[in-house]
């Protein structure tokens, strides 16, 4: 049995975390959990800013006439024409020198500055200062700009430099170009540099002598069973410091930090653990299969005369490959498929018409498949040719319907369709027909609800890390094909709102169209309820979609669709949806027009959904 909790080194004070990780996915298992301190560097600078205001009449005025008066006119000329006392106009222009909108002497003469801003219908206002704190992080390699001083602390815990070593390199804030001061004052989110604004940092000074802070980090050494991969993690709180992190990992695969002095994790430990929690997690598949198993020996031996709430019935051999049809054509919404192997003796021509047949009602697909390890040591991998197929089924709205990935690690074969009937035993579903050569193979159909939800469970878990995978992956190389992979997987398994909140996080708003299409066809099979928050939250990110976004077009089309296909059973919810603020939006983006009603954008949609 492999260590318990108390055993494990993990700090006291990080238990609640560990509780916290492990409670994300049954596969994760905290190996140890240790707390470290580090130095930071911190620079007290001051910045100038230069920023636009509105014009005011007069100054309107003096700049458009020195534009366009042929030739340029003088204060006098200016103000005989407005029928002003010149002093007026002299106090005026002597401003717009000041902030060099205009040239120093007469006649009156746009600068190129002064022309620019004149575009915009602005003028610079005098430059001010302001102060900042430059924090220089060996961890990430990066300078960031705060508003706040660090606060001086003290921290009794081992310095991480004791460990691992750290580059201390101190970084001279003074020898910093003004482009790169700049650039880190954008990426730091302190809205000083904002040159589309006209809002510009025009240069900066270093105030104080450089400071040093300690900063408090937690490091986790993890396991994941279903990857069978151990990770380290830096944690500053509940943040994960990705380049910490990653950077920390490649030191441990070069042998260059020892896990040994870091958490008092030998490597022998380390094996009998991974060892230990592996056989665990084989154990709990085996007994919910005995379980089964055990609930069918029962059935057969007795008539059971209380109200019927869901049975155990074994097949074998040509009885399988009918139930498996039976099954699937059942369908109403979701189907998932766990099959150690995948080849077109089973994905034959028939196949695909059933699974484009489900397509067409709505339904999706998942497939999971492999046994290796690793996707690289499959024997039999899946053929490109057989993907392809599958992945060309299409939902009439042109969704791809059925998603196969490789989940890895594991033989379990089966099948759950509406998270009603499960069928498990040792019918390879896509790589052995059955019907031709019986191997004396033997399933389980169940229909016990509880038992059924427990199989889900297992492996809507391990289809939700593969998505959460892929959507890193994407994120990662900004690969938006790859994101709605992500997104097709959410919406088969009804977490709509897990591919939301992930799209929210990472502002990649133009994936936005694409989960309205999702969210759609969960309406349409009852995956996704017309009350979900999940759209008051999408309607809430309107208001950060610019007119001009290329796809502007799309999200006019999806939310005219979900309001409508919401609005058909519930029309109050629609309405509800339409608040003041939302409805603003919806006018501004074009979404409804101008001359619409809420009532009458509703309706309007209904209508069209109906007759489609």
């Amino acid at each position: 049995m492999f260590l318990a909790s108390s055993a494990k080194p993990i700090d006291d004070n990080l238990k609640n975390f560990v509780d916290e990780i492990e409670a994300q996915s049954p596969s994760l298992s905290v190996l140890a959990a240790r707390q470290f301190r580090y130095s930071l560097r911190q620079t007290t600078i001051e910045v100038n800013i230069k920023e636009p205001r509105q014009f005011n009449v007069l100054e309107e005025f003096i700049i458009r006439a020195a534009i366009e008066f042929e030739p340029p006119p003088t204060e006098d000329e200016l103000a005989s024409v407005l029928g002003l006392d010149s002093v007026f106009i002299k106090t005026t222009t002597a401003t717009l020198r000041s902030l060099q909108t205009l040239s120093p002497t007469s006649p009156i003469t746009v600068t190129s500055e002064g022309r620019s801003f004149y575009e915009k219908g602005s003028v610079p206002q005098p430059p001010y200062p302001v102060q900042l704190h430059a924090i220089t992080d060996p961890l990430s390699d990066k300078i960031t700009f705060q508003a706040e001083s660090l606060s001086e602390t003290a921290i009794n815990l081992p310095d991480l430099a004791d460990f691992i070593t750290i580059d201390q390199t101190i970084t001279d804030i003074s020898s910093l170009q003004l482009e790169e001061i700049q650039k880190s004052i954008q990426a730091s989110d302190l809205a000083l540099h904002i040159p589309e604004e006209g809002k510009i940092v025009t240069s900066y000074k270093v105030l104080n002598p450089t400071q040093k802070f300690w900063r408090k980090i937690s490091l986790f050494v993890i396991f994941d069973a279903l990857e069978d991969k151990l990770t380290i993690q830096i944690r500053n709180g509940k943040q994960i410091l990705e380049s910490a992190s990653n950077w920390l990992e490649a030191l441990h695969a070069q042998g260059k930090i020892s896990l040994q002095a870091l958490c008092k994790l030998s490597t022998e430990t380390i094996n009998f653990e991974l060892e230990a929690i592996l056989k665990q997690k084989n154990t709990e598949i085996e007994a919910r299969l005995e379980n089964i198993r055990q609930k069918a020996i029962k059935s057969g031996k007795k008539v059971d005369k209380s109200p019927v709430v869901g049975e155990v019935v074994q097949l074998r051999d040509g009885q399988i490959s009918q139930a498996f049809s039976e099954v699937l054509n059942s369908a109403k919404s979701q189907v998932i498929i766990y099959s150690p192997w995948v080849n077109q003796a089973v994905v034959d021509e028939k196949f695909l018409t059933l699974l484009q047949k489900l397509a067409n009602r709505g339904v999706w697909i998942l497939i999971g498949h492999g046994i290796a390890r690793r996707q690289e040591d499959e024997e039999k991998p899946i053929s490109p040719e057989v993907e392809k197929k599958l992945r060309a089924i299409k939902t009439p709205d042109g969704l791809s319907s059925v998603q196969v990935l490789w989940l890895g690690d594991s033989h379990i074969k089966e099948v759950i369709v509406d998270q009603e009937i499960h069928l498990c035993g040792s019918q390879n579903w896509l790589s052995y027909r059955g019907d031709y050569l019986p191997l004396g193979e033997s399933v389980y159909k169940v229909t016990i609800l509880h038992q059924v939800q427990e199989a889900y469970e297992f492996l809507a878990d391990r289809f939700q890390n593969q998505a959460q995978k892929l959507w890193q992956n994407a994120l990662n190389n900004g690969d938006s094909k790859l994101a709605v992979e992500s997104l097709y997987v959410w919406g088969a398994l009804g977490m709509e709102d897990i591919a939301l909140k992930n799209i929210q996080q990472s502002n990649w708003l133009e994936i936005l169209p694409m989960w309205l299409n999702v969210a759609l066809q969960g309406l349409r099979t009852k995956n996704i309820q017309a009350d979900s928050e999940s759209f008051e939250t999408a309607l809430s990110l309107l208001s950060q979609v610019s007119i001009e976004e290329a796809f502007l077009e799309s999200l006019q089309q999806g939310w005219r669709k979900v309001i409508g296909a919401i609005a058909i059973n519930n029309p109050k919810t629609a309405l509800k949806l339409l608040s003041d603020e939302v409805w603003a939006q919806f006018l501004r983006l074009n979404i409804a027009q101008k001359s619409d009603s809420r009532e009458n954008f509703i309706s309007q949609h209904i209508f069209i959904k109906e007759n489609k």
